[in-house]
């Protein structure tokens, strides 16, 4: 015996209303695994995206654990930057007299100048990287949105700056303000922004005629938040993984001027320098290579990791 089907009327057998929708009203979807919130800023995004990544969460513990060690360490130490032990001269790592990773052949505790020369470094790389990062990718930016006159007059002087001879400015620099560290952050920031104008200006170039872009435009969005807020969070990416590579070459950098006379002096030092005088002491006195050698290699692998996760993280075509 079959029952005719009754028309819905919306309310249920004993009279109360029915929810909107009828009997069963459909259910939103509900977000896949790892999305985004609804509603949910880049940086909180970013943040848990790179909190999911533990080589990239790894790295930011160690490296972090090093910066602090690096500025607070010597003031834990009873050893000072230049305070010589006249009984241990080139002695290796002892408990005795607190020399626990050894003296340098001038009898100073190379725990606390790697500890120093950490300050040093890592100032110098963070400083340029920094001006690196913010000219480079305004300039970059700007060049490549513009284009045309504007675009071919702005790179021809990056041109020149890279004709110009790196050491011949360092020089020039200290005739003129003298001899300080503040020189060479500003003669390494002078010259490491030209390559990420150049990364950022391709980016750019590839990007401005995206059909995000032309909305923008259509929408009549300004030019100024379409290169903040569109073209720069989009060219992140390769930007992030050329910062983390600037850090390293930095670090070199300032080295090698301080080897040449040109930058760090004493009684200040850095892991640069004090690499350059463990290779002439090697083969009597190997602590005096391994131990700034082993925290220069531990930061410059915390920032490939860690520059691997932000690149994702930070990435939008990759959400």
């Amino acid at each position: 015996m079959t029952s005719e089907s009754k028309p819905y009327s919306g309310e249920q057998r004993d009279g109360a209303p029915l929810p909107a929708g009828g009997p069963n009203p459909p259910r939103a979807p509900e977000p896949e695994a790892g999305a985004a919130p609804i509603g949910e800023s880049l940086a909180r995004d970013a943040w848990r995206r790179l909190s999911q990544n533990r080589a990239a969460m790894a790295s930011l513990a160690l490296l972090i654990a090093i910066i602090v060690v690096c500025i607070v360490g010597p003031w834990l130490l009873p050893w000072g930057l230049a305070e010589v032990d006249w009984n241990a001269f080139g002695t290796g790592p002892t408990l005795e007299g607190a020399h626990y990773l050894g003296t340098d052949a001038n009898g100073r505790d190379l725990l606390t100048r790697v500890l120093y020369g950490g300050r040093i470094s890592l100032s110098v790389a963070l400083v340029a990287s920094l001006v690196s990062l913010v000219i480079g990718v305004l300039y970059g930016a700007i060049s490549g949105y513009l284009g045309g006159r504007v675009d071919n007059y702005m790179m021809r002087f990056v041109d020149i700056m890279y004709s110009l001879p790196f050491m011949f400015m360092v020089i020039l620099l200290m005739v003129v303000f003298g001899r300080n560290i503040f020189l060479i952050y500003a003669a390494i920031g002078a010259v490491e922004w030209l390559d990420m104008a150049r990364i950022v200006r391709g980016q750019t170039l590839a990007l401005k005629r995206r059909e995000f872009i032309e909305a923008a435009h259509a929408l009549g969005v300004r030019d100024t938040k379409i290169v903040t807020r569109h073209l720069i969070p989009n060219a992140i990416g390769p930007v992030i993984i050329y910062v983390t590579l600037t850090v390293p070459k930095v670090i070199l950098l300032e080295s090698f001027l301080s080897f040449l006379g040109l930058g760090v002096q004493e009684p200040l030092t850095s892991w640069g320098v004090l690499i350059s005088e463990g290779v002439d002491m090697m083969e009597s006195a190997p602590w005096m290579l391994l131990v700034p050698s082993f925290f220069l290699a531990a930061t410059l692998f915390c920032l490939n990791f860690l520059g691997d996760g932000l690149r994702d993280a930070l990435d939008p075509r990759t959400r």
